[in-house]
């Protein structure tokens, strides 16, 4: 059994190799290298960039790979997503010139400029906007107001944007990074098999990434008092010191919570407070 891989060459790459490295899977090769060596033997790489990703996979040529849910959305890719992987997060937006008003502008016939040519003719065909569409090939930003009265494209603060003295009138829709399969892959039990311990995996990693493990001790008298200021997964694992009266506790909590967290558990009466990072956790 061979899954045929495909990862996205350019910006998304480095947080997916990242994401591959920590949950096992490692390539080798120069950045150069579209075929990447990988040591595990039931996958074969290829790189190509995102926006092909999700219609080849949708014609059977590759099983899984990595793909901006904007460019799956933009070709009407039948693609399966395994998982969100929260990579890259941006809305797909509409923008103006800031000084005019978008309820004038929608009036009248404007021109429209996007590299997502579907995505935008299906938002101004729903919106009811009479215009003349332009495929654009980067910078959308710069178009208008001479050249486009409306733009449609990506963007994760909207800094662009205001720095060329746009604005977002609307949101056609979220994007992030997903792990997509083909669905004729999933229809085959070793591969479907395979790419759902994938998914595990993964998941165990991006899990492991948002908590780390705190250990400390305490007396027997204390024990409850901290026991009640950890906000664990589950229940606190809690043994008891050698040749001591007190006890031990571990526990998985967010790394969100840990500023807060590390004084309400030194007033519950814990001490020797260690903070670990988590590889993976796996539920």
């Amino acid at each position: 059994m061979l899954l045929k891989f495909v990862l996205p060459k350019g910006r998304q790459f480095k947080s997916i190799q990242t994401l591959l490295n920590d949950a096992g899977i490692k390539l080798a090769g120069s950045e150069r290298n579209y075929r990447p060596a990988c040591n595990d033997p039931d996958l074969e790489i290829k790189m190509l960039k995102s926006q092909n990703i999700p219609p080849l996979l949708a014609w059977g040529r590759h099983d899984i790979g990595f793909a901006g849910k904007d460019w799956i959305e933009e070709q009407s890719a039948e693609v399966v997503s395994m998982l969100d992987l929260g990579f890259d997060p941006v809305r797909i937006v509409a923008s103006i010139p800031e000084d005019w008003d978008w309820e004038e502008v929608k009036a009248r016939k404007l021109i429209a400029v996007s590299e997502y040519t579907n995505i935008s003719k299906r938002y101004l065909e729903k919106e009811g906007i009479d215009s003349t569409f332009i495929r654009a090939f980067g910078a959308t930003e710069v178009f208008p107001p001479e050249d486009a009265d409306l733009v449609i494209d990506n963007t994760s603060t909207g800094t662009t944007l205001k720095e060329n003295r746009l604005k977002i009138v609307d949101t056609l829709m979220t994007s992030s990074t997903q792990f997509i399969a083909d669905p004729r892959a999933l229809d085959d039990p070793a591969k479907r098999s395979k790419i759902e311990d994938m998914v595990l995996l993964f998941e165990s990693v991006l899990e492991g990434r948002k908590r780390v493990l705190l250990e400390m001790n305490c007396d027997e008298n204390r024990l409850e008092e901290v026991v009640n200021a950890l906000p664990a997964m589950k229940s606190p694992t809690i043994s008891k010191l050698f040749r001591q009266d007190g006890f031990a506790v571990k526990a998985a909590v967010l790394k969100s919570e840990v500023r807060e967290l590390l004084p309400r558990l030194r007033a519950a009466g814990a001490a020797d407070i260690l903070e670990t990072p988590i590889r993976k956790v796996m539920p």
